[in-house]
């Protein structure tokens, strides 16, 4: 909405532009009236709209052209005042004052304009024939008004058809030639339906109805009205309500006619709730809302985001197989002014045997976007509506920004969900191989990918002690000389060479020492295309030497040539590293069988964190008083108690070690 509305008089001398105004203000005809009146600002709680409004007079003897030019310019509705009783007035209106008007303003931004015909009450015949051939000329035209400054008739009417048509404006909407909404408003409406049609099944029911109407106009329907509405639709259109429900030809007929009976304030309440401004464009600060991102921190999509997406999928896959085909990728993305999506996409999550974006492809792509641009998440998620659906106060809502990485490695814990990794390796190594096989893709599919869809990313999920987390792999272009920042910004560095390449191993040392040898940053060496006969690299010592030397885990064999899908348990070892910076970790299977993957899974286990909080409940809830703290046999207890647990670990340690 405007912060203000702005309201130019203009018109032939002795029309009564200025007793217009003064008998606004004071609510009687002036006995002296000035040349011209002082502009006056009527406050915003005086206003139906509650807008500030300022009203600004013209007169032909005080003021000079230059000067009526620039009020013109700074215009948001301009009345063209004649007097119902003199025909030159009403001439001058078509000859001279909507021409004059027409050149100094922007033809982009189409200034509304408003016929007042003054003096009504000298003369008992209406000008309205006369005037109406006028309106249909000028599209531009948005009402007339006929009144009188002096007996008050249709005054508070008059500016508040003014301000109706700056804040509500028919000309976006609607075009009278064709009596018929236009293209824009069409589209705008057919988006907002879409948004409302929370099952996507091109109807909107009774629940659906009730929660558009309490999202637009702060109450519900009730269920009399919203059948009497159903009604309307039902005398006038055949196809406008179906099973019961609105469909989007009614729901479009239904505005029609809002528009039609001079209630386009509804329509224009429903575009403006769901963020489109007075060119129907979606609003800049509704797609992009504040968010401030500190160095050092990412961002993520939040629990009530995913839920949210995970709706829009579940309503888009009609056949329920878990993957989103092309026809309804098309369908998801149809309130979205251009395909968001490439074909990279489908080489950068996982996909199904046909190439379709899976559920958990689908949610990776959504993940990688609030990783990589925020800011383009945010436009993504205002396209879908998420704000309003979510009913949240911006889409920023959806976004956790995390904190910064210097914090979680001096608490030596972190918080975050997606993690990245940054894959260095000279050319031929086997980085895009390693990239797809973390998407499943064996070296046979791979060939398949054409060059212009190739990915540089490939994200997916991994479990790190039964937590799922987010992997993000980022091929670097091998150009030693130049590496940015961003090149270099991650949480593990990957380096991967070709061990049939004797050269291949001598690129990835050279990073490492260049780039990484006295960062903090995670590294771990990938010996790629394992499945080939090792050869001696050409450098002063052997990969698994380097490795020992600068304190790195050994190089960890990898091949995509296989014939199922390539092992994952290297992505799970990179994500470990990745959430685990500061530790030296004595193990890196991973493998869930071996003594330390079982300790972990047991330390996080739902089991033991239920039994601790309700050892924590009874002793300090139930049992603890400020006698029993004071108290020698109460410490006693709790330090035999502890002494137990310890010496019970200690057994179910051992026992799980023997196997090993």
């Amino acid at each position: 909405m405007r912060k203000d509305v702005r309201i130019l008089l203009v018109g032939e001398p002795k029309v009564g532009k200025t007793s217009l105004i003064m008998s606004l203000v004071s609510e009687e005809f002036p006995d002296v009236v000035p040349y011209r009146a002082e502009e006056i600002t009527i406050p915003a709680d005086v206003t139906p709209e509650r807008v500030p409004t300022h009203i600004v007079d013209y007169s032909e003897a005080e003021q000079t052209d230059e000067q009526l030019f620039q009020e013109i310019s700074k215009a948001n509705v301009i009345c063209i005042v004649y007097s119902v009783n003199n025909k030159k007035s009403i001439e001058k209106v078509t000859s001279h004052w909507i021409p004059l008007i027409t050149e100094n303003t922007d033809k982009d931004s189409r200034v509304p304009l408003i016929l007042v015909g003054n003096k009504s009450d000298l003369v008992e015949h209406s000008s309205m024939e006369t005037i109406l051939p006028i309106m249909n000329q000028y599209s531009e035209i948005e009402t007339c008004v006929e009144c009188s400054a002096k007996n008050l008739k249709n005054i508070s009417e008059l500016f508040y058809y003014a301000q109706k048509a700056v804040l509500h404006p028919t000309g976006p909407l609607y075009c009278p030639e064709k009596k018929d909404m236009k293209p824009l408003c069409v589209k705008a409406l057919t988006r907002i339906f879409k948004v409302s049609d929370l099952d996507n099944d091109g109807i909107l029911n009774d629940n659906e109805l009730n929660f558009f109407q309490r999202t637009c106009f702060n109450t519900p329907l009730e269920p009399q009205a919203l059948e009497d509405v159903k009604n309307v639709v039902r005398k006038n259109l055949s196809d406008g309500v179906c099973d019961n429900g609105l469909t989007l030809k009614g729901f479009l007929f239904l505005h029609t006619l809002f528009i039609q009976r001079g209630r386009h304030e509804t329509t224009w309440t429903v575009l403006r709730r769901f963020g489109y401004d007075d060119d129907l464009e979606l609003n800049q600060d509704y797609l992009f809302p504040p968010l401030k991102v500190p160095p050092g921190c990412t961002t993520e999509l939040n629990h009530n985001a995913y839920l949210f997406l995970q709706s829009v999928f579940d309503k888009h896959d009609k056949d329920r197989d878990c993957a989103l085909s092309p026809e309804e990728l098309g369908d998801l993305f149809d309130v979205f002014p251009y395909m968001p999506w490439g074909p990279d996409v489908n080489n950068t999550v996982c996909t199904n045997d046909q190439g379709w974006i899976t559920y958990q492809g689908y949610l990776s792509q959504w993940t990688l976007t609030t990783y990589l641009d925020v800011q383009r998440c945010l436009e993504y998620l205002g396209y879908l509506g998420y704000s309003i659906v979510a009913e949240q106060e911006s889409h920023a809502a959806g976004i956790t920004v995390t904190r910064d990485k210097k914090i979680d490695l001096q608490k030596k814990q972190t918080q975050r969900s997606v993690f990245r990794c940054n894959v260095f390796g000279d050319i031929g190594s086997g980085k895009s191989g390693f990239l797809q096989a973390f998407l499943g893709s064996n070296l046979m599919r791979q060939k398949n990918i054409r060059e212009e869809h190739r990915s540089y990313y490939a994200i997916s999920t991994t479990y790190v002690y039964g937590q799922e987390k987010y992997l993000l792999l980022h091929e670097v272009f091998p150009d030693f000389d130049y590496l940015s920042d961003a090149d270099l910004a991650c949480d593990i560095v990957c380096l991967v060479y070709d061990v049939s390449n004797p050269y291949s191993f001598e690129y990835c040392a050279k990073v490492f020492k260049q780039y990484f040898m006295d960062s903090k940053t995670p590294c771990m060496m990938i010996a790629a295309k394992s499945d080939l006969p090792e050869i001696k690299q050409m450098y002063g010592c052997s990969p698994l030497e380097f490795c020992r030397r600068h304190k790195m885990p050994p190089p960890q064999s990898f091949t995509c040539n296989t014939a199922a899908g390539p092992n994952r348990d290297i992505y799970t070892k990179l994500t470990t590293m990745a959430m685990y910076p500061h530790a030296r970790l004595r193990c890196m299977c991973t493998c869930n069988r071996c003594t330390f993957c079982l300790c972990q899974n047991f330390l996080n286990s739902e089991l033991l964190q239920t039994v601790r909080a309700k050892l924590y409940a009874v002793v300090l809830r139930r049992h603890v008083s400020q006698a029993d703290l004071k108290s020698s046999t109460f410490w006693l207890r709790a330090s035999v108690g502890a002494t137990v647990f310890a010496v019970l670990g200690f057994a179910m340690y051992r026992v799980l070690l023997k196997p090993r």
